[in-house]
């Protein structure tokens, strides 16, 4: 049973505001990306896929070589939204021979602190019953909202707070469960609207709920500027 990662850094990240593309930022001295390669390899994923966009291909085939990733089988351009990155970086897997019940971790390359022990919780939790999906409890009360027609919004209800988890990747499953659930979205496009994760891609298609495994709160997703500088202080933290 082998274990395999698409790590997907394809978006543009105009909420950065930044003229370098978030993936690539600097933090702590390496590329932002640099640190969801390393976590996966010291984790260790037998082989890795990187998503990228089409521009990028040849930056991250010199980074993935000066940095020596050996474990990275293919660089890949990623597509218009994130389950057709997701789709390409699964078709690379299945190319390296990937199937059955072998273990595709998926991962995005903005969340630079997802550390080897999340990532080789997911892989045991997807060993053992074929989905896993990183999470932690919400600390926050969670409002439904409904659009007034005045384009404004109210709080419509609130849920149980007990029975709330903020999402993170990794998202890791079973190969063969994964690329069917992926394959029926293309089979039936209809499914596609609102898709945001791979675990929603799993619930539509294959009717199957996903395991929540540990995360972190610190496993947080580098989107804006701020994100930035609470990620450079937790780097500056585990020195």
């Amino acid at each position: 049973m082998r274990t395999g990662a698409i790590i997907l850094a394809a978006g543009t990240g105009s909420r950065m505001k930044s003229d370098v593309k978030k993936q690539f930022i600097p933090v702590g001295g390496k590329p932002l990306i640099w640190y969801s390669l390393q976590h996966f390899t010291e984790a260790g994923a037998d082989d890795i896929i990187l998503v990228t966009g089409e521009d990028d291909i040849e930056y991250c085939r010199k980074m993935v070589s000066d940095f020596g990733f050996d474990r990275v089988r293919k660089v890949t351009a990623g597509g218009k939204e994130r389950y057709d990155s997701v789709y390409r970086g699964l078709c690379a897997l299945e190319e390296q021979g990937y199937g059955g019940e072998d273990i595709a971790a998926i991962h995005d390359g903005a969340r630079p602190f997802a550390d080897a022990e999340i990532i080789r919780r997911t892989f045991a939790d997807a060993r053992s019953c074929g989905t896993s999906i990183a999470a932690m409890p919400s600390k926050d009360t969670i409002k439904i909202s409904r659009k007034l027609e005045d384009g404004t919004y109210e709080a419509a209800s609130t849920p149980d707070r007990s029975t709330c988890w903020v999402i993170q990747t990794p998202q890791t499953f079973c190969f063969e469960r994964i690329k069917k659930a992926y394959d029926g979205i293309y089979a039936e496009p209809e499914l596609q609207a609102g898709v945001t994760d791979d675990a929603m891609v799993m619930e539509r298609v294959l009717g199957v709920k996903c395991r929540l495994t540990e995360g972190s709160y610190r496993n947080i997703k580098v989107t804006t500027p701020e994100d930035l500088m609470i990620a450079e202080a937790f780097l500056r933290a585990g020195e």
